[in-house]
């Protein structure tokens, strides 16, 4: 990377489209084995799920390219582990935290984890993004994107 002069901008779309790649054949494989096992949504219940998913995981990706910048290779695996696990305990993938009220439950709905897991519940029956879903998303996406692009630069030696 450092001998190369590619710009910032394509090394973060590159990586981006890799990650959308992995992500859309793991919603794929998810969905069909829903339909396998007999889950019946309608259409545009399926592509409205998959739209929020794919839309969550964006703070995530950037995230992910972050760490493989401030980590080592034999680290990485298990700062990411820990990570996304803290991630999905508290943004509810396991149940849900803090029940339905209160301040715990307030503090959650500002992590990018709760919102993927309320995008994945529309699909069960749940509503749709409120603002404040796509202002969580959109804020973690920016300060993640702004700290990637620093450490990136600093990685590699360019101004």
């Amino acid at each position: 990377m450092r001998t190369t002069p590619l710009p910032v901008s394509s090394y973060f779309r590159t990586k981006v489209l890799t990650s959308y790649v992995m992500a859309i054949v793991s919603l794929a494989l998810i969905f069909a084995a829903g339909l396998s096992l007999g889950v019946h949504l309608r259409a545009s219940a399926w592509f409205e799920t998959a739209g929020l998913m794919l839309v969550g995981i964006i703070p995530f990706v950037v995230l992910g390219i972050l760490l493989g910048h401030l980590l080592t290779v034999d680290s990485l695996g298990p700062a990411l582990g820990g990570i996304v696990a803290l991630f999905a305990l508290l943004g509810g993938s396991w149940g849900p935290i803090g029940g339905s009220s209160g301040a715990l439950h307030d503090v959650v709905q500002y992590l990018p984890s709760y919102w993927l897991v309320q995008g994945g519940k529309l699909a069960i029956g749940g509503q749709g993004w409120p603002v404040m879903a796509w202002i969580v998303i959109g804020v973690w996406t920016l300060a993640l994107l702004r700290i990637t692009t620093r450490v990136y630069r600093r990685d590699t030696g360019r101004a």
